[in-house]
């Protein structure tokens, strides 16, 4: 089986989603294109002296929404077409939640496993440099994504600053910062503690009480991990099985999330976890739970497995865990999806928490944080679910009808396309 180009994918999720509104056919055709890209030559001098050259990206997707948004991925097999695909979602993810921003993504082809500290700083400032005239606090705000952290955002912001020669609002050119140097409270934990408030609002729609609850949870990184946490310390749910790469556990009396990640720091996977049966990544999924909360990688409920489902709720925090055709078994089946779009938005509404923040030079306590995260999440799922009930279409669908109605909004307001 060939695996579709992701960038057709996004394009293809939008078309579909197209028929379920009134939007322009020039509009969408607007839509389906990205309206900058940028590829750069990124070059690093290594620690024995050498230079070497990786290939960046960095692509705007669109900006009628406000400035774009997104993070910067370096990844060894990291594509223009992840990239732009990615920027798309982002589109959507910002327009969902109604946050004044547009999709944006970067990328560098790398292997940062095989980098010094070093080399990483320079790569981060190397990077800056080539994109430093189409990004600021203002146009285009990087972030975090896979293999960046809160470290390499600081470099990348201290480069950004030593161009510009200023500081303050350039501090709102990059999120996902350090506290030291203007980074929020409330950013490790945002995407699970988004996604939780969705899980409790989906329980809502569905009249059900979470507390005592089952939950599963593939994936035990950092939002597996909180989700896990979240979960049964705030909401009192059972957390019955976690897995990572190399396996999961189960226990149906339930599984204590902290004492799980140290025996996975201590022995680099969750198996093994005194007390729990080891289990696949399969048998973790069709689980007799309540909830189930793929946290991990792309397309692991597909056509072959969905009809096992048994969850009343699948919370999608990571990105595209279930393919098109699983999505129609599901609706079926009557499973309440959260798609990830909307529920793993958790993170880049606190990206803009720390960039309002920023701007205005004033911070926020932990509980505003939260309660504002709470705020935006909890309207979010109610315009998507009521859009659903409404149209009778998938939940996938609603979402995108939301997202997407805002931005053809946007455009019709700014003159860019007509009805």
């Amino acid at each position: 089986m060939v695996e579709m180009d992701p960038f057709e994918m996004a394009v293809k999720q939008l078309e579909r989603a197209a028929q379920f509104m009134d939007i322009s056919e020039e509009a969408l055709e607007w839509l389906k294109r990205p309206m900058r890209i940028l590829e750069v030559s990124v070059p690093v001098e290594m620690d024995d002296g050498s230079v070497k050259v990786f290939t960046g990206f960095r692509v705007q997707h669109n900006w009628a929404r406000g400035p774009t948004k997104g993070g910067i991925r370096w990844h060894p097999e990291e594509t223009l077409s992840t990239v732009k695909a990615l920027a798309t979602w982002m589109t959507w993810k910002c327009a969902v939640v109604d946050i004044p921003y547009g999709g944006g993504k970067g990328g560098i082809i790398v292997n940062p496993k095989e980098l010094s500290t070093r080399e990483k700083e320079r790569l981060a400032r190397s990077y800056i440099r080539a994109v430093y005239d189409i990004i600021g606090p203002y146009t285009d705000i990087p972030a975090p994504d896979v293999y960046t952290t809160p470290q390499i955002m600081g470099w990348m912001m201290d480069e950004y600053e030593a161009i510009a020669r200023r500081k303050n609002p350039a501090f709102g050119v990059i999120t996902g910062k350090p506290l030291s140097i203007g980074g929020s409270l409330g950013r490790g934990d945002a995407t699970a503690k988004g996604a939780s408030y969705t899980v409790r609002e989906a329980a809502k729609a569905l009249g059900m009480d979470l507390k005592g609850k089952t939950i599963a949870i593939q994936g035990y990184g950092n939002a597996g991990y909180y989700m896990a946490k979240i979960m049964s310390e705030e909401y009192g749910m059972k957390v019955v099985a976690v897995s990572d790469s190399r396996g999961g556990i189960y226990n149906p009396d339930g599984i204590n999330a902290d004492e799980v990640l140290k025996w996975k720091k201590e022995h680099g996977s969750v198996k093994d976890f005194p007390g729990a049966t080891n289990i696949t990544n399969e048998e973790l999924l069709e689980l007799d739970v309540d909830v189930l909360a793929p946290a991990a990688i792309e397309e692991v409920i597909t056509e072959k497995n969905a009809d096992n489902i048994k969850a009343k709720i699948v919370a999608e925090v990571a990105n595209g865990p279930v393919t098109p055709e699983a999505d129609e078994i599901l609706k079926e089946k009557g499973i309440l999806q959260i798609p990830d779009f909307l529920c793993n938005a958790g993170g880049v509404t606190v990206s803009y928490f720390e960039w309002v923040q920023n701007i205005n030079g004033y911070y926020w306590t932990l509980e505003e944080v939260y309660e504002r995260l709470d705020k935006k999440m909890t309207k979010a799922f109610w315009d998507v679910y009521n859009t659903h009930k409404e149209k009778n279409i998938h939940m996938r669908d609603a979402a995108y009808v939301v997202a997407v109605q805002r931005v053809y909004q946007a455009m019709l307001d700014r003159g860019w396309v007509k009805k």
